[in-house]
């Protein structure tokens, strides 16, 4: 019987064991969020708040902060009672601590950057709604530690903001040919010195800043980065197939 019974001791020591060698990959979760996983890039969600409310680089970094805000809060909250929510409230209990972090950055910019909350309007409270947040507390931090979905929500919000704000900046500077323009609404008074007027005496071009200009220009960033995959995939088919001939020359020479 004691013969018997080691050779299970030790293969569940080795089960145990394997989650701990590997651990996450935290180089993966960065460049997830950042690059080959962006919320807005490749997942496609989030869009209705990102085309909205763009116009302005302010808009969209007062907007990213706060999705990147909730989206780390519920991310730790969701990983804290993973074990001990069932799976049939799995998800309302989810979207309850999604509504509870949105809440308390409503209150937040209503108490400290009041304008800019009356101009971004319902789309802070439809934060609630954005499927990228419900979705990495689901599809990650659900089944992680704190750490590595606190990351995780980190690198999403970070990698939303920057798209928001780049689409910010590109409608912006063709639409009325400034940037950075009404930063006090987020940074206090001493932000109003950060506007800079690129083209001066410029016609304002209200296709950019309206609706279709925001599709186009997301239509474009998109763009972009496919170009950029396609080149990288490109390289890695050209260094694979460098890697083939050198080692059929070995075998040749051996």
């Amino acid at each position: 019987m004691s013969e018997e019974t080691l050779p299970l001791e030790n293969t569940d020591t080795n089960t145990a064991e394997t989650p701990v060698k590997d651990g996450p990959n935290y180089a993966e979760i960065i460049y997830n969020g950042i690059w080959k996983n962006n919320p807005a890039l490749v997942q496609l969600l989030g869009l209705c708040p990102l085309l909205a409310v763009t116009s302005t680089v302010v808009n969209a970094i007062g907007l990213g902060l706060a999705t990147m805000v909730v989206l780390v809060g519920s991310n730790i909250a969701v990983s804290l009672i993973r074990n001990y929510v069932a799976d049939a409230v799995r998800l309302p209990a989810f979207v309850m601590i999604i509504a509870s972090f949105t809440t308390c950055i409503e209150l937040i910019m209503q108490a400290y950057t009041y304008e800019l909350y009356q101009i971004l309007g319902i789309f802070i409270p439809l934060i609630v709604t954005n499927c990228a947040i419900l979705g990495r507390a689901d599809a990650f931090a659900s089944r992680n530690s704190v750490l590595p979905s606190a990351l995780d929500g980190v690198m999403m919000g970070l990698g939303f903001m920057i798209i928001l704000s780049v689409l910010g900046g590109m409608r912006e500077l063709i639409g009325q040919g400034t940037l950075f323009s009404d930063m006090q609404l987020l940074f206090g008074e001493s932000a109003a010195s950060w506007k800079l007027t690129v083209f001066p005496n410029y016609p304002d071009v209200l296709f950019a800043i309206l609706p279709p200009g925001a599709f186009i220009g997301l239509g474009l960033l998109i763009a972009v980065k496919n170009h950029f995959d396609e080149r990288e995939k490109e390289r890695e088919r050209i260094r694979t197939a460098g890697q083939k001939t050198e080692s059929r020359r070995v075998r040749v020479t051996g």
